[in-house]
């Protein structure tokens, strides 16, 4: 289930379905096409664009998200399909009986493995760890004392600097991690639709004006992956989203995670996690998958031009991305 993340970042681009590829077209001349069946999500970041209806529909046949977005990059809206697979139905009863306390077990889960992937992050680029890492102990069930806020006001000072503040309506820094975590978004949104689970339903989140609580939820752990991403821009100077930044953003998705089993894409852990977390609600198995909490070195990943990446559309108005989207 590893598939392609497709940004439109152009204004006035068109999108169609023809003969199983979607097609971007400007102004009526095609620009750039994709095989359907290798998109996992559709990321619309720029104004003017127009869809044709059978693309959105051929989209939702496969479990394809459309993500709409706003000029900071943050998502505003996902278009998701009403069925996920043959499974749906069960999985979405387990999921409207789970109980509280369950669910407050599992964010518990979540949120000490998000602090042990921080810790991760900050041990790889050689900043103390112990800062966050002696919070995790602290997490009790439905982290009652917010221990993740108090990490991250260790974790970011210690990440971009004294002077860095999280902001998602800000540019810079902030708009480069608004960038990554939409794309992480719209992946594990796929992930969680595939599983055949309500995105609306979280286990934590529970803004009524979210859509896409459990989504919300189930990236938390992975947003490092992101942050040590930007790190690494940083250091080799980077400070805007660019053309540029965006691809070794969305590239971010196929960073190898250490599991039990081996190396394993993130894109292939968000699958993995959503299926568990029906098992458990199914009662199938107690606990979640998650990788391991462990991070190479910033820059220690391949380079993704060496990845074997698919180019047919990869210009300035198509970027997809490779095989496999606080």
């Amino acid at each position: 289930m590893i598939g392609r993340i497709v940004e439109i970042a152009e204004d006035g681009r068109y999108l169609s379905v023809v003969r199983g590829f979607l097609v971007v077209s400007h102004e009526g001349n095609e620009i750039g096409r994709v095989p359907l069946d290798d998109v996992a999500a559709v990321i619309g970041n720029a104004h003017g664009l127009s869809y044709s209806n059978n693309l959105l529909v051929e989209l939702a046949h496969r479990n394809a998200p459309l993500v709409l977005c706003s000029q900071n990059h943050s998502p505003v809206a996902v278009l998701w399909p009403l069925e996920g697979n043959y499974e749906q139905s069960a999985r979405m009863d387990a999921q409207l009986a789970s109980t509280r306390p369950m669910s407050k077990r599992l964010w518990a889960a979540i949120v000490k493995h998000k602090l042990a992937m921080q810790a991760a992050v900050l041990a790889a680029i050689d900043k103390p760890r112990a800062p966050v890492a002696a919070l995790i102990r602290k997490v009790r069930s439905g982290d009652p004392e917010n221990i993740e806020a108090q990490a991250a006001r260790r974790y970011w000072p210690l990440l971009l600097g004294e002077d860095f503040r999280r902001d998602r309506d800000s540019g810079g820094l902030n708009g480069m991690l608004n960038y990554g975590y939409t794309v992480l978004r719209a992946a594990t949104a796929r992930a969680v639709v595939a599983a055949g689970l309500h995105p609306g339903i979280g286990l934590h989140h529970r803004n009524a004006l979210n859509p896409m609580r459990l989504v919300d939820d189930l990236m938390e752990p992975f947003r490092p992956v992101i942050d040590i991403t930007v790190f690494d821009l940083y250091t080799r100077g980077a400070t805007e989203v660019t053309p540029d930044t965006k691809r070794v953003l969305v590239h971010a998705l196929y960073r190898d995670m250490h599991t039990p089993e081996g190396r394993t894409p993130l894109t292939a852990c968000l699958h993995r996690l959503a299926v568990s977390l029906a098992q458990v609600f199914l009662g199938s198995r107690t606990t979640l998958d998650l990788p391991e909490a462990r991070m190479a070195p910033a820059g220690g990943e391949p380079n993704p031009d060496a990845l074997g990446i698919p180019s047919d559309v990869d210009d300035r108005n198509v970027r997809p991305s490779g095989r496999g989207g606080q």
